[in-house]
């Protein structure tokens, strides 16, 4: 297992759980003691968990989103090749709003060579666009969230609302039929929802794991989307129902 994909599970079973011993997370994940002690250091250094003698326990609600450090780095070749599909919906000459996020700072990545106007929601996703030679760059207003720099607020709604794109790109923290598509943070989803109302199409993207979790914050129904792309390990009842709603789905 990649060092990424097993820090992934060890917040994902330490979050669960409350608490773990090191030799609990050593046979879930198959990594040595002293692998798993490693981990655990690294982790409570990113405020993702607290070490305890023997084990750690979980310094995230359910409620909460991992931080953007840790979730940056975890399944990132699986979020560039999410990023490359989105690419190949989009044409030549379009206008889009791209989301904050990982995945989306990715799809960022994979449009920077192209001919494009680009509103990117983060900062993080503005620094990967800066200087790109065929790309008309839109920046919004608004105050930007701490480590994510997503940005939020009165100033970054109207900045939506003042344009009208061809496609907005949406990243999300949930994607399933009965919660729809959701979101951790209440400002990020207020600006998810101004970037869907200023866009002709929306195309969301999201890593597999995500048909499984429900945020907090509603942003919209999955039968409003136009496109989801996704990994082929999503579960296949969601896909379908995704398909029975007219939603086009593309897999990876």
């Amino acid at each position: 297992m990649a060092s990424t994909d097993r820090l992934g599970q060890i917040t994902d079973a330490v979050r669960e759980a409350g608490q773990l011993s090191v030799a609990e997370l050593a046979g879930l994940t198959g990594a040595s003691e002293m692998t798993i002690r490693r981990d655990l250091e690294l982790l409570s250094g990113q405020g993702v968990l607290e070490r305890y003698r023997g084990g750690a326990r979980s310094l995230l609600l359910r409620g909460e989103e991992p931080p953007f450090t840790l979730r940056a780095q975890e399944g990132l070749e699986a979020k560039r090749r999410l990023a490359a599909e989105v690419a190949e919906l989009i044409a030549d000459g379009e206008s889009v709003v791209i989301d904050s996020g990982t995945t989306c700072l990715e799809v960022a990545r994979a449009l920077a060579h192209r001919r494009l106007t680009v509103m990117p929601l983060s900062l993080h996703a503005a620094n990967a666009l800066t200087g790109a030679p065929q790309l008309q760059l839109l920046l919004p207003g608004g105050a930007p969230r701490p480590v994510e720099l997503a940005l939020t607020g009165p100033l970054a709604e109207a900045s939506l609302a003042a344009l009208r794109f061809d496609t907005a790109v949406l990243g999300c923290c949930g994607l399933n039929t009965v919660n729809g598509l959701t979101a951790y943070d209440l400002a990020d989803a207020a600006v998810k929802r101004a970037a869907i109302a200023s866009a002709r199409r929306v195309i969301a993207v999201a890593e597999a794991a995500k048909f499984a979790r429900t945020a907090l914050a509603h942003v919209m129904e999955v039968s409003a989307l136009d496109a989801v792309v996704t990994e082929g390990s999503a579960p296949a009842e969601e896909l379908e129902a995704l398909a029975a709603a007219q939603v086009t789905v593309r897999q990876v």
